[in-house]
């Protein structure tokens, strides 16, 4: 399973399942309110075979103001997991824009299980002392965008990805998504690389969008 593919399903079983919390929805739609992931990491375990039978879990561990957080994993037919994922939600009110913090009655009403045993890094991903090298700009498809008309945050990966180097063993990643991109803008990528670490970093129109860390073979999240 490609690492692409990994996240794509980690992010389809989030959706369905928060659509299937009737209270979390009722209050989303009254609100007019859609989670927007802003940061996420991913601990690489080991990359399932060719017809390997997995299994998805997902659940939100806590909840804080404005902010979600959710853990999603990716099991085999023994009960290992092959990747552990946390995100960051903000809950982004879909008239203004703004943040929308959740009522404390509502907050309240929620049952969270504990969060999974992996690596809780700094949201903040620090670019090592290097020059970035500047790459070849391109243009955001319609494929790459999500029900909410911005780039889809597992896209974001999958862009980054192609500045790799070709031996670059992933084993984990953190992304700081910090601005949306719509369908048609000019993303100009650039890569520096770090000890047993890659950083993408994804601009428009020279501000920031997306910062994708990499890590390899004795890579840590600091």
């Amino acid at each position: 399973m490609k690492l692409f593919s990994a996240l794509q399903w980690m992010q389809d079983c989030s959706v369905i399942t928060f659509m299937e919390d009737a209270a979390f929805c009722e209050w989303l739609n009254e609100r007019q309110v859609t989670p927007v992931v802003n940061f996420r990491q991913m601990e690489v375990l080991r990359v399932p075979r060719l017809r390997e039978r997995l299994t998805c879990t997902t659940h939100v561990y806590d909840m804080q103001g404005a902010f979600g957080y959710r853990n999603t994993a990716i099991y085999d037919a023994q009960g290992n997991a092959c990747y552990k994922s946390w995100v960051i939600a903000a809950f982004v009110n879909l008239e203004t824009g703004r943040l929308s913090r959740m009522p404390k009655e509502t907050l309240e009403s929620f049952h969270f299980p504990p969060r999974l045993e992996m690596t809780y890094g700094s949201r903040k991903i620090l670019l090592p002392d290097a020059p970035l090298t500047p790459l070849k700009p391109f243009l955001v498809q319609r494929n790459d965008i999500d029900y909410n008309n911005h780039v889809n945050n597992a896209q974001y990966v999958r862009m980054a990805l192609e500045y790799l180097p070709e031996d670059f063993q992933v084993r984990g990643l953190r992304v700081d998504y910090k601005k949306p991109v719509m369908y048609g803008s000019t993303i100009t990528p650039s890569l520096v690389l770090g000890t047993h670490a890659a950083y993408v970093v994804l601009a428009v129109d020279g501000a920031l969008c997306c910062v994708v860390e990499f890590t390899s073979f004795g890579g840590g999240c600091s």
